[in-house]
């Protein structure tokens, strides 16, 4: 039995055809950020510095701040009745076992009694004002990233885009988009790795600065209990 020839022939086009089919060229996370050159790689680097110091920020202050809030409900009628007893020396020595902003404010306020109300209302407003700067420390850092990441990534995608016209003009016409496709979302990875820092610090700070200013209320509301205080009559 002899077969067609044309049949033949159209079979072995076929898997000409098949074989000859494009796979889909993927690359690892890792490929995509070392691809960009030098200068990519640099960005990269100093994107990834910056994304660990917010972490180490966030989470150092995220745990200052939190201590910072744990006063001991009963703590203003403690000092309250230490006071008016005249224990001033046992005042004292509980805001030094309490050891938080509220309580070494107050005894700030308690080394001053005796002294003008002028003198103890002055001590305790700048008391607090060191106690917010503590809770404040490295806040200015982490809003500077929050702000300066997107438009480093921002950077590495414009060099990235300079270098890949740079190519296209040393091509000639042999220009191929797979090489200008390649290029661009090389050079755009440095964005998008710029705005993800930035989006993560930007939400950190927003979220650390609303906990200082719950812990200022409180400082602020010590203070004005301590004052009512030594407003009452003996």
């Amino acid at each position: 039995m002899k077969m067609n020839p044309l049949f033949l022939q159209i079979t072995t086009g076929n898997e000409a055809v098949l074989a000859e089919e494009p796979t889909e060229k993927t690359m690892s996370i890792l490929e995509l950020m070392t691809s960009g050159g030098i200068g990519g790689i640099l960005i990269m680097t100093f994107l990834g510095i910056l994304s660990v110091m917010a972490v180490y920020i966030f989470l150092e202050r995220f745990g200052a701040i939190r201590n910072a809030n744990k006063v001991d409900p009963n703590f203003m009628n403690n000092i309250k009745d230490m006071v008016m007893d005249g224990k001033l020396e046992s005042a004292q020595a509980l805001c030094t076992a309490e050891s938080t902003p509220v309580a070494r404010m107050i005894e700030k306020g308690i080394s001053r009694i005796g002294k003008p109300l002028g003198d103890i209302t002055q001590a305790i407003e700048n008391q607090g004002k060191l106690e917010v700067t503590r809770l404040e420390k490295g806040l200015p850092m982490l809003a500077t990233i929050s702000g300066g990441a997107p438009m480093i990534g921002f950077l590495g995608t414009v060099i990235g885009m300079i270098l890949t016209f740079k190519e296209m003009a040393n091509a000639g016409g042999q220009i191929k988009l797979d090489m200008m496709a390649e290029g661009i979302y090389t050079a755009m990875t440095t964005t998008v790795a710029g705005l993800l820092v930035g989006i993560i610090a930007y939400f950190g700070y927003n979220f650390l600065v609303t906990r200082v200013d719950r812990v200022v209320y409180k400082l602020e509301d010590s203070a004005m209990a301590f004052l009512d205080l030594l407003h009452e009559p003996a």
